[in-house]
């Protein structure tokens, strides 16, 4: 393996970093969960990233991208962090809804939302979760009743990542009648649409970042579904790969936070026990370890190969190592980690923000059933 970067590649990151150094706020923006305006105001930072071409650097040219290789998107994702950049609100649409359109959706569906996704015209939210259906997704009830050219959804959705302030969302749901995997389709509507309702949720921290989702005989084309009827599982444990396994928790993310922890360390190692210098040692270590898997896995996908069952490994990892990042912090601040002048770089809220890691995007449970049945070959329990 060939762990040194090209010319070409050396060249690409210095002009990301040059764009960054010119282009990233200087002043932290307000959050995107609480209110319009900070919404909005990531908005703008993700327009300003279109107009450098860098909403999304691996799309095609014409649909809001550079065309670059995965690879160049990780370079890309190292300066964004370095550059503390703000967080993308739109997340959900780029990382998630886009690689999954690319793989599923038609010409037309890709020429409609993927450019205003990369651009940042419409942010997109997630509508997966159900009451009775998170980790379990094949648990879900809300329906979609076809009625010739249009379905009629009705159900409620939970725990809707950005809904509070987004601009659409794609959501799963069953045909009424079917069960399980069976069934089941994903459909993009309107978070505007006549019918739907939403409610936020607030967070432990204080924060919106979620949404109730009620949906009353709301009514989408036909057109909307991503992928073939009754096709939504394939479609969604895509969607669910992506999130997983590769784009929605860059390495650039552990690695920066891991020079944060080293810098933490520094400033108090005079007063701290040398079995600290172990924990730091090892978050470092981790967060590197993960970096080289993930552009392992950049690499096999390059050759033609597709993200299995691995994803859930990764998705373990990353959130058992955002926890571990986070605690060694706080336990190098001791009380001074709950004060506001005695931790400016907010690791409290750091950590509180790992503690739902091992839940979202799949619980850690669910990966391990996932890795035991589907890597290991273990019967059913």
């Amino acid at each position: 393996m060939n762990l040194e970067y090209t010319p070409e590649q050396r060249a690409f990151r210095l002009e990301v970093r040059a764009w960054m150094e010119t282009n990233v706020p200087k002043e932290r923006l307000p959050s995107f969960d609480l209110t319009r305006e900070g919404f909005e105001a990531h908005r703008d930072w993700e327009r300003k990233l279109s107009d450098g071409r860098w909403g999304m650097v691996t799309w095609p040219e014409e649909l809001g991208g550079r065309g670059l290789d995965l690879i160049r998107w990780l370079i890309f994702e190292e300066e964004y962090y370095r550059a503390e950049a703000p967080t993308r609100v739109n997340q959900n649409g780029i990382f998630l809804l886009g690689p999954t359109m690319m793989e599923f959706g038609t010409e037309e569906q890709k020429q409609r939302f993927l450019p205003s996704m990369a651009a940042g015209d419409v942010i997109w939210a997630q509508a997966w979760s159900e009451p009775g259906a998170g980790s379990d997704l094949a648990g879900v009830r809300s329906t979609c009743a076809r009625d010739g050219d249009e379905y009629v959804l009705n159900g409620q959705k939970i725990w809707s990542s950005r809904a509070v302030f987004a601009d659409w969302a794609f959501g799963l749901f069953r045909e009424p009648g079917s069960e399980r995997h069976k069934g089941m389709s994903l459909i993009l509507f309107p978070l505007d649409a006549p019918g739907v309702t939403r409610r936020p949720i607030e967070r432990m921290d204080g924060e919106k970042v979620f949404a109730e989702i009620f949906l009353d005989n709301v009514r989408v084309p036909v057109a909307d579904r991503l992928g073939g009827e009754g096709e939504g599982w394939k479609v969604c444990m895509a969607t669910a790969g992506f999130e997983r396994g590769l784009l929605l928790r860059s390495p650039a993310r552990y690695q920066q936070a891991a020079k944060r922890l080293i810098g933490l360390y520094e400033r108090h190692r005079h007063e701290l026990p040398a079995s600290m210098a172990e924990r730091v040692a090892q978050s470092w270590m981790d967060a590197d370890a993960y970096a080289l898997a993930i552009y392992a896995m950049c690499s096999r996908l390059a050759a033609g190969g597709t993200i299995g069952p691995e994803s859930s490994t990764n998705k373990i990892f990353w959130s058992e190592l955002d926890m571990a990042l986070s605690q060694t912090a706080l336990d190098i601040l001791g009380p001074r980690a709950e004060l506001a002048e005695g931790d400016p770089e907010r690791w409290l809220d750091y950590y509180i923000f790992a503690l739902a890691g091992p839940i979202y995007a799949g619980s850690n449970e669910i990966q391990r059933n996932i890795i035991a049945e589907r890597m290991l070959g273990l019967p059913k329990g």
